[in-house]
């Protein structure tokens, strides 16, 4: 007899208002407004008024600069605005690569859509997309000084797919971007004192990457890339996808050097997506926390999940805990084109309160004040309009303690705890 399963889609956490718009990559909030990159053009960036958080209100809005980017990450620093533009379905659109090669070995039309797992159909929507080529890729400052009209200041092309998610400070730029003679992402460092000119400092990369050089690849693919770095002090925190993250000393701008690494086992299946430090120490100890990110999921294997670093000794980094969510908890699991699993958390680790969005689990807010057992204090699930399982993409928390959930496919919630 199966037995019903009620689920709590909500703890210690109300809902204020929001907003039924396009899903989002980033979200950044900053003196009453939010600013919002968006998954899919023709969507961009909007920037919403939030001073009411039961009425906001879109107040602007900027447009990809063409059909084939979205700009769904976003950074906000002052009257300065930074929003990455990379190339739409990258992932899908760059098997059409391999075609050729396929057809070299003999490979009919059904043969290849099989090879690369894709329909037939898609077929010559890879070749278009190969032929027409791709070269928007980059990022763009705008300033926002009025916020019902930004301002483009600057438009900075990379290469390659362009520029995932980044980082940025009131003087730099931290930017994750394919670049000319590389193989996946790294750090390139702009300097924005002027902002229509942001000027290239210095760039990182871990070794082999740099392919034009001679060096020979490490990973499988695009398995180890930045996925990118968090400035805290005079570090740098990098993400490095199935390479795990790496620790940067940035005290020299224009020359950052590795002082630390850690590699997860091979045991675990998801990449790394973020990683950053607490600003405080607990009991005289140093810690981190690292978040995968969630992708396709077969059934058996592990999901995304939480890590706990202490990194006193940055040269002998360890995991002392893992925080992971039972499927148990969401209605939505295993639903078709639904992921479960940890994305991504609010990147300002200011107290022992860390925000990190799970998809289908929503946003769960856990208490790191002891680092060897985190417990979740709170988490909210936004069911989406038809009944839909909600894609918890990113969060962040204003001044005021208030918690902006944003969904990758639609809507925004905001929210305030109850503790």
């Amino acid at each position: 007899m199966k037995r019903e399963i009620e689920y709590q889609l909500a703890r210690n956490i109300r809902r204020l208002g929001g907003l039924d718009i396009a899903g989002g990559g980033q979200i950044v909030v900053q003196d009453g407004y939010a600013f919002v990159g968006h998954m899919k053009p023709p969507m961009g960036t909007s920037i919403i008024d939030v001073r009411n958080p039961a009425e906001p209100k879109v107040v602007a809005h900027v447009d990809p600069p063409d059909e084939w980017s979205h700009t769904h990450k976003v950074r906000v620093e002052g009257d300065i605005m930074v929003t990455n533009v990379e190339m739409d379905r990258r992932h899908f659109l760059r098997k059409g690569e391999k075609i050729a090669g396929l057809r070299a070995k003999g490979l009919n039309d059904a043969d290849i859509a099989d090879e690369l797992g894709v329909k037939m159909s898609d077929i010559p929507v890879l070749e278009e997309a190969l032929d027409r080529g791709y070269h928007s890729g980059g990022f763009r400052v705008w300033d926002i000084s009025e916020k019902t009209a930004p301002k483009l200041l600057s438009y900075v092309k990379t290469h390659g797919f362009g520029v995932h998610r980044f980082d940025m400070d009131e003087n730099y730029a931290y930017i994750s971007t394919e670049m000319e003679g590389y193989v996946g992402n790294i750090l390139v460092i702009y300097d924005l004192a002027d902002p229509t000119n942001p000027t290239e400092v210095s760039r990182w990369h871990m070794p082999g990457q740099h392919v034009a050089a001679g060096e020979t690849p490490t990973g499988n693919g695009y398995s180890h890339r930045l996925h990118h770095a968090m400035r805290v002090g005079d570090e740098l925190w990098a993400a490095v996808w199935h390479a795990g993250f790496r620790v940067l000393d940035a005290s020299d701008i224009a020359k950052p050097r590795q002082i630390g690494s850690y590699v997860f086992p091979q045991a675990i299946p998801e990449p790394t997506h973020t990683v950053m430090p607490l600003e405080q120490t607990i009991n005289g100890r140093r810690y981190a926390v690292a978040i995968d990110e969630e992708h396709d999921h077969k059934p058996g294997r592990l999901h995304g999940f939480i890590w706990i670093m202490d990194v006193t000794d940055i040269e002998n980094m360890e995991p002392v805990a893992a925080w992971d969510l039972s499927e148990r908890a969401s209605p939505w699991v295993g639903e078709p084109g639904v992921r479960f699993g940890a994305h991504q958390y609010r990147e300002n680790l200011d107290n022992t309160l860390v925000y990190a969005t799970w998809f289908a689990g929503g946003l769960r807010v856990l208490d790191l004040a002891d680092p060897y057992m985190p417990m979740e204090v709170a988490h909210f699930m936004s069911e989406r309009p038809g009944g839909g399982a909600p894609q918890s993409n990113d969060v962040d928390v204003d001044e005021d303690g208030l918690v902006y959930l944003l969904d990758r496919n639609n809507g925004l919630d905001i929210l305030e705890m109850t503790l």
